[in-house]
């Protein structure tokens, strides 16, 4: 049974880069606009600055660097890291001020020199409230092996990276991270990549330039934040040039329909409160107080915790979260009266056991379930309740074991849940919107943290699209086609797989989730050199 929560969000084996050469910018201009887009000081603070060579030996002197570098290539770049402060606004309106990074391609090489793309890039989930992409010469910062990451992927192979931090992280005074809040995520994105443009301009690399061809990519939390972007920069009529968002929770009306009914996924724990806090602060509809959601052992303070300055092993050893337990082990019981609505809820509520699922998914499943437990019994079962009444057609498809089409992954019409209502606002399902440039949207059906339906349902819906070829969907755990450009990125991620399941058992699965993360941002590259 798997009793040990993954990696959240984006992550690799701790790269402890620290890249040299910083060199402040000139005392910069601040602006006395609070407009959004507008680049607080200009020119920005450059961090760090590597080139190619120096980058490789770092990335190369590391325990995971070597893997790294054969996954991602020997960077043909070096990299310039800027941080820059931007305006941008609350889900109220309010002004709000934010940070992120800028990276810049620097060198003589053609693809690090001249008008060059750029990729919008948003991060995973992270309790660290002082989580900060642009620091990449402190390895302290638990941003420090993302930054990495991105920087190796993308910017050293020639593309300019821009990495919002999102409000409620770094400098952020908003006082909680507006998680899953669609388009609260795009507006962030979209505010930090026009004062990113302003600061290239007056960056130390002014041979590199913006080519005018914008990719949008993100992992998990940052997954839905890159799918909410091209959706929102759409209907704004800007341009994207393609996406890739990766694996992330698109159908969240769906996913947390599966999670009430017991498919609890590793990491619940904390991506629960992260929601219900977005979501009251936004629409006011989740709770009159947190004891309607949570239990006695948890609700107060629950909705101040997160983003925290301790850290996610220190919220869970002073007991401020329990590290697995999202629901009670002793299962509560539906009593609506209606005998047969009963009984369906009352099995959803047990702890999953086989044959509804498999051995292995029960197994998964169960780490979801103890005492002491964070959602309280009431809450669940009006959920689930709810969920049955008022059913969401992909979830009910998937849960019955049928085959997902474009007729049959619609919303539920009604609700009377204001968390279910917001999950429904926040869908990418919602409005009926498509995506009118190629996307890609990676993910791996053995994924415990952000399930491939969110994937699957999103295909179905999109049908015509995935069809005609606009819309492309990997599974990283599916079988490897010869021809498909995708296959090797499928057999390395499989190969590491089954050595960590090899050298550590089931309890490997919790990782898989982080694990695959650099599989997709490569892959997402890939996606972006055929897109013309």
């Amino acid at each position: 049974m798997l009793r040990k929560i993954g990696v959240l969000g984006v992550a690799v084996a701790a790269l402890g880069l620290a890249a040299c050469g910083g060199t402040n910018s000139p005392t910069a201009k601040v602006a006395t606009s609070n407009q959004r887009g507008i680049l607080v000081d200009n020119p920005p603070l450059r961090i760090a600055s590597v080139n190619a060579s120096d980058f490789a030996a770092q990335l190369g002197a590391t325990a995971s660097g070597p893997q790294l570098l054969q996954l991602a290539g020997t960077p043909a770049c070096g990299v310039d890291f800027y941080y820059f402060k931007y305006w941008t606004v609350g889900p109220d309106n309010s002004a709000q001020e934010a940070s992120g990074a800028l990276m810049v391609p620097t060198g003589s090489a053609a693809p690090c020199t001249g008008p060059r793309p750029i990729v919008l890039y948003a991060h995973g989930t992270t309790t660290d409230s002082a989580y900060n992409i642009a620091n990449i010469s402190d390895t302290t910062n638990s941003a420090n092996s993302e930054s990495a990451l991105i920087a190796a992927v993308f910017a050293a192979q020639g593309y300019i990276v821009v990495a919002p931090n999102y409000l409620g992280y770094d400098i952020s005074t908003l006082g909680y991270h507006p998680y899953l809040d669609g388009a609260a995520n795009a507006a962030d994105m979209m505010d930090a990549l026009t004062a990113a443009r302003t600061a290239l301009l007056s960056s130390f690399t002014p041979n590199t330039s913006d080519s005018g061809k914008l990719y949008v990519t993100g992992y998990s939390e940052g997954g839905y934040v890159a799918m909410a972007t091209v959706k929102a920069m759409q209907a704004a009529g800007e341009t994207v040039t393609a996406s890739a968002p990766s694996s992330g929770p698109y159908a969240l009306e769906a996913f947390g329909d599966a999670i009430f009914f017991g498919q609890v996924n590793i990491g619940s724990t904390v991506f629960s409160p992260l929601t219900s806090t977005s979501y009251q602060k936004a629409y006011g509809n989740v709770y009159s107080q947190t004891s309607d959601l949570y239990s006695s052992t948890y609700a107060s303070g629950i909705d101040t915790l997160l983003p925290s300055a301790t850290s996610l092993a220190g919220l869970f050893q002073s007991g401020k979260l329990p590290q697995t337990a999202l629901f009670d082990s002793t299962t509560p019981t539906s009593s609506t009266g209606n005998t047969a609505l009963d009984a369906q809820a009352n099995l959803l509520l047990a702890v999953p056991a086989s044959p509804l699922y498999t051995a292995s998914q029960a197994a998964l499943f169960d780490s979801g379930f103890g005492n002491p437990y964070l959602v309280s019994n009431t809450y669940r079962v009006g959920y689930v309740d709810d969920a049955l009444i008022n059913a969401d057609q992909a979830e009910m498809a998937i849960l019955n074991h049928r085959m997902l089409t474009s007729a049959d992954v619609g919303l539920a019409a009604t609700s009377m849940l204001g968390l279910r209502k917001d999950l429904a606002l926040n869908d990418m399902r919602s409005g009926g919107w498509f995506p009118m440039e190629p996307m890609l949207m990676c993910g791996a059906d053995q994924d415990p943290t952000v399930f491939f339906q969110n994937a699957q349902i999103m295909a179905a819906l999109w049908a015509p699209y995935v069809q005609g070829g606009l819309v492309s969907v990997l599974d990283l755990n599916g079988a490897p086609q010869a021809g498909n450009p995708f296959a090797p990125l499928q057999v390395a991620l499989q190969q590491e797989e089954a050595q960590l399941l090899a050298a550590n058992g089931a309890t490997a699965v919790a990782s898989f989730h982080a694990t695959e993360a650099p599989f997709c941002l490569v892959a997402a590259r890939g996606f972006f050199a055929q897109v013309p």
